[in-house]
């Protein structure tokens, strides 16, 4: 099983929740419709991992701020990178079909650490860097859906297990990467960077 590292210790999750279109500039770039409820979709735990690889020419990156689950209640703070086969995905799209083929294949969650949650979560402000290139950048107030609606809405269906992830969403700027690429993500509360980490695609 997938492991990720939390307060300096493995935790397992069993699956990784994923927010669909909850910025509403992301929604514009990939001329998507604003849904008129909070898109959901799963990872497995066979996704996770704390390496990028170089998939294929299509798969495109998603930045975005996650949270870790403890006691049906938010415990941690990450980033995660939610990869998609764009290709793939707007075919499925097209037909009406599930996204796992483009979405939840083996290495499709990249994960950073998560730190222990401990402050005001409205000043919540992710900046992604491209190759030292501002690329994405995500707050708490660009968020269509918040963190404890995210939380809330998925627990009136579906059980958390300790350890459990939720991806919350990807702001605008999503894009595909070659190998050798540097992403440098940071995760700042109240106003402080309490989490960065960086990730080369191999």
């Amino acid at each position: 099983m997938q492991s990720v590292t939390f307060d300096n210790r493995r935790v397992v999750p069993s699956k990784v929740v994923c927010v669909g279109r909850n910025y509403v500039e992301h929604i514009k770039e990939l001329n998507n419709e604003t849904p008129d409820t909070m898109v959901l979709f799963n990872k497995p735990n066979s996704a996770i991992t704390d390496e990028l690889r170089y998939i294929q020419d299509d798969c495109r990156f998603e930045g975005e701020i996650c949270f870790l689950i403890e006691a049906q209640k938010i415990a941690g703070l990450g980033f995660g990178l939610d990869l998609t086969k764009a290709d793939t995905q707007n075919k499925m799209k097209a037909k009406g079909l599930p996204w796992e083929r483009a979405k939840a294949f083996d290495g499709s969650a990249v994960l950073s650490r998560f730190v222990r949650f401990d402050g005001d979560i409205t000043t919540l402000e992710m900046r992604l860097y491209l190759n030292d290139k501002l690329q994405q950048h995500a707050t708490y107030d660009l968020m269509i859906y918040k963190p404890d609606k995210i939380l809330s809405e998925i627990l009136s269906f579906m059980s958390l297990e300790d350890g459990d992830i939720i991806m919350s969403g990807t702001p605008k700027g999503v894009t595909v990467y070659q190998k050798g690429d540097q992403l440098k993500a940071e995760i700042y509360l109240d106003g402080d960077l309490v989490l960065d980490e960086t990730f080369i695609a191999r």
